[in-house]
């Protein structure tokens, strides 16, 4: 299933997943009143539910819940048949640091710390939104030796063999092969792949980019110190 995201925003489905009543009416009476189709969920087990019947676009996603906690449900979400469309934010508390790196290797595009401010967790989440609509217009297609990435159908093959990869290691991934050998700055990569005017913790790039070392290969990724990364054929 490929998502359209030039929509109106009254067709853009948000799922909310928190076992706490109050944060689940807050947040979600917020996002209703942006215009967002808003769903909710209290553990990851019902998210699970909701996200097969309702095909949302973004998932708030809470790491301490009942039943089944956010990390495993996010695990089961991405392997969904689609699975590789969803945004997946996770809310942790602010001195969980640990489940916020849990949370970006277990397959989650970002996170937002708890207590959530409420103007940075609408601008984040139309940031997002808004990132996969402005990258339809770019090239479909990109080649870079053994590395095929398809905007079009959201595909990405290396060496003949389809891999699937969550949407910002897909977005990162086409940003860096889309001029190899070129040094991509950490600031330009916030900028193209999460949006300039979002928060995005220090070691959400470093995960992403360690995520993409495992899938296609180590020696294609070169860290340039104090400066960024590039992608080598």
């Amino acid at each position: 299933m490929v998502f359209n995201f030039a929509m109106k925003k009254n067709h853009i489905k948000v799922l909310l997943v928190d076992d706490e009543t109050d944060i689940l009416e807050f947040i979600g009476y917020n996002l209703t009143s942006e215009g967002y189709q808003v769903f909710t969920a209290k553990d990851g087990e019902e998210a699970i539910k909701i996200t097969k019947k309702e095909s949302p676009h973004l998932v708030l996603l809470d790491v301490m819940m009942p039943k089944m906690d956010g990390i495993e449900a996010c695990e089961h979400l991405r392997k969904l048949p689609l699975g590789n469309q969803l945004i997946i934010v996770f809310l942790t508390a602010r001195s969980e640091d640990y489940s916020q790196v849990a949370g970006l290797e277990a397959g989650a595009d970002d996170y937002i710390t708890k207590p959530v401010k409420i103007k940075l967790l609408v601008s984040k989440v139309k940031s997002l939104l808004r990132r996969v609509n402005e990258g339809s217009a770019d090239s479909p297609l990109i080649e870079a030796g053994k590395l095929t990435v398809n905007r079009d159908e959201y595909k990405i093959t290396y060496d003949g063999e389809e891999k699937i990869l969550p949407r910002k290691e897909f977005e990162l991934l086409s940003l860096l092969a889309s001029k190899p050998n070129k040094v991509f700055e950490r600031n330009i990569i916030l900028d193209r792949v999460w949006g300039n005017e979002v928060i995005v913790g220090g070691r959400t790039i470093d995960v992403h980019m360690r995520k993409l070392r495992e899938k296609i290969g180590d020696r294609h990724f070169k860290t340039v110190k104090g400066v960024g990364y590039k992608y080598v054929i």
